[in-house]
């Protein structure tokens, strides 16, 4: 049996913070999309996953469409059917080479990573991995961040895990004619023509969406100051929360009075390559080590990351005050699948030589404090509606100085809790493969079954000791959980 329907949670037009993470995707070194790589224990079945696969593109049109830009920065980017869909782009097959080791299965996965996805196609790409040592097998992905978010990326997945081995495909689709009939009933189909046909409509759609966007502003404007004459007070906690999000958003990016400059004085150099390298512990031991702790599993992931990082340099003889790090904040609150519901919360960790209780108490403060500030609302929505205004190379030049500050990255999901298969290969650990956009290391946490594993996908340029860095995080981790 398949996992549940979800709604899904896709619009005709990108959100402003998606259309922002689309534009800066023009540099390259700023690439916000994440992969995945999923290990299975053999290699899946190949009818029953592309069978499934054409029947999860039927279910879900954001697998068949295309972006289209709208007219300058009137409007954002448009989703429309691609008329020119191939499903062999979109999911291949490759061998490793003997032996088939897990390095070279990394190496590999970096490299594909390193191809960017084609911004005239829909964006996403599969490819199962075969002749992995043991007679293993994987299956790497990647999914555009303007597409979803790290839990939007999930929820899709269950289009094509199943819970038992031995569960049938879904009934055939004839897709190349379901994608046809979209093409044809689309409104914008002409978007994708040449200058002289697609001109008019793009510039009829964009202020159309403009002004439909601008009057529903107006409308909900209008109505709220006409209440207040009557309730003197709602207006003013009204105009408190817009100086609140406005507020939060600033705050979110400049250093506060009480943090220092920060920054891992070996890891300042950033470049476009990419390294992977994991760190395994058990959710069970985090449980018992969060409660004894009267923390969150957040807060002692964070933790080993910056204790982990603090003996990095320790063995180099280097001392830091503080990395300069970040966390992922989501504001979900529906079951959908799709869609960006999240901001990037910056945060300082300590450096210095501490206790590890110290060091766990300390951190789990610092979170509260920067969960506090940004409930006031605020963050990458506000943000993202002030800088698509701006050209492109501005925006991408303020982005790469800022990422050029994090020594990490950080972001933690949570899986399923039960087995999973895919097309009737079990799957045994699933290592996430975050942005690293211009920092020097994303860590991505992705928990399944009793297992929490933490995807280092880092800039081998900037930490040029991937695996004493990941041996400096496991140790952490050992000493958290013992």
């Amino acid at each position: 049996m398949s996992t549940r329907e979800r709604e899904q949670r896709f619009s005709d037009r990108m959100s402003d913070a998606e259309a922002l993470m689309w534009n800066v995707e023009k540099d390259p070194w700023l690439n916000p999309s994440g992969g995945a790589l999923t290990l299975l224990d053999h290699p899946p079945d190949r009818d029953h996953f592309e069978q499934t696969m054409r029947a999860a593109a039927a279910r879900m049109p954001r697998l068949y469409e295309r972006v289209v830009p709208g007219l300058g920065r009137i409007a954002p980017p448009a989703w429309v059917p691609d008329a020119e869909f191939e499903f062999a782009y979109h999911v291949r097959y490759l061998r490793l080479p003997k032996p088939g080791s897990m390095r070279q299965l990394f190496d590999l996965a970096a490299q594909l990573y390193l191809e960017p996805l084609d911004r005239t196609r829909p964006l996403w790409r599969f490819v199962v991995i075969e002749g992995l040592e043991g007679g293993r097998a994987a299956l790497w992905s990647i999914l555009h961040h303007a597409v979803a978010d790290g839990i939007g990326q999930l929820r899709m997945a269950e289009m094509f895990q199943q819970f038992e081995p031995d569960t049938p495909p879904p009934d055939a689709v004839d897709l190349e004619s379901i994608i046809d009939a979209a093409v044809e009933a689309h409104d914008a189909k002409q978007l994708g023509g040449d200058l002289a046909e697609g001109l008019p409509t793009t510039v009829v759609q964009s202020f159309s969406h403009l002004a439909r966007r601008q009057a529903g502003v107006a409308r909900r404007a209008l109505g709220e100051v006409a209440m207040w004459p009557a309730d003197p007070e709602r207006a003013r906690q009204r105009l408190a929360d817009v100086s609140g999000s406005v507020s939060a958003t600033v705050n979110s990016l400049r250093r506060s009075d009480d943090e220092v400059p920060g920054g891992s004085p070996l890891w300042k150099q950033r470049s476009r390559h990419r390294h992977l390298e994991e760190v395994q512990t058990t959710l069970a031991g985090l449980k018992k080590a969060s409660k004894r702790a009267d923390v969150t599993i957040n807060d002692l992931f964070l933790a080993a990351m910056a204790e982990g990082a603090a003996r990095y340099h320790d063995g180099r003889g280097v001392e830091v005050d503080a990395f300069n790090s970040s966390f992922v904040l989501s504001t979900r609150q529906d079951e959908a699948v799709g869609g960006n519901s999240f901001t990037p919360v910056p945060i300082q960790l300590p450096g210095e030589r501490m206790a590890l209780d110290a060091r766990i108490a300390e951190i789990h403060q610092r979170v509260a404090v920067k969960r506090a500030e940004m409930s006031h609302g605020g963050g990458l929505g506000v943000l993202s509606s002030v800088a698509n205004l701006f050209p492109t190379s501005m925006v991408t030049s303020l982005a790469r100085s800022q990422a050029a500050r994090i020594d990490f990255a950080t972001s933690n999901l949570r899986g399923a809790p039960i087995p999973l298969y895919v097309s009737g290969a079990r799957v045994d650990r699933l290592i996430a493969m975050g942005p690293v956009a211009g920092t020097a290391c994303n860590a991505t946490a992705l928990s399944y079954e009793d297992q929490f594993d933490v995807g280092l996908f880092l800039d081998p340029v900037a930490i040029d000791s991937p695996g004493d860095f990941r041996d400096a995080i496991a140790s952490a981790f050992d000493d958290i959980i013992g």
